[in-house]
């Protein structure tokens, strides 16, 4: 898979062995194209904030601390649908509270732009992002 944010490529992986269900799911709305914004209570992280929008699985292989390059779905619950992608320390959180979210993609290459990227989703605002084969 690829991640384009803001004009740069990034090589992801799916893991389809600990998500099968959530990277199912998420293939199925490729290609997806959106807006990243630097998330306000997880940390390092950019998020996309999906509201209702429901993909239709349950928690597989979730986490409330993804390592950088990794990428969640929060499926919906206590908090609205949404997508993380981690480029540094987070702790995945809303104003509910912890949250998990599914572990469906990792990013695989250039991890030291992606965290570039998320700095100046911080100072500068949303930037465009867009998932495809």
């Amino acid at each position: 898979m690829i991640i384009e944010i803001d004009n740069h490529k990034f090589d992801a992986i799916l893991e389809n062995e600990k998500s099968p269900k959530t990277c199912n799911a998420f293939c199925r709305s490729l290609p997806f194209i959106s807006n990243v914004v630097h998330v306000r209570w997880s940390g390092e992280g950019m998020w996309i904030p999906l509201g209702d929008m429901d993909f239709d699985v349950d928690y597989e292989d979730a986490t409330s601390y993804p390592a950088p390059g990794q990428i969640l779905l929060y499926p919906k619950g206590k908090s609205e649908t949404e997508i993380l992608i981690a480029y540094g320390s987070v702790q995945f959180a809303s104003k509910a509270g912890t949250l998990a979210g599914n572990h469906f993609a990792t990013i695989t290459s250039d991890l030291a732009k992606l965290k570039e990227i998320g700095i100046s989703t911080l100072w500068e605002g949303k930037k465009p992002i867009k998932f495809y084969t």
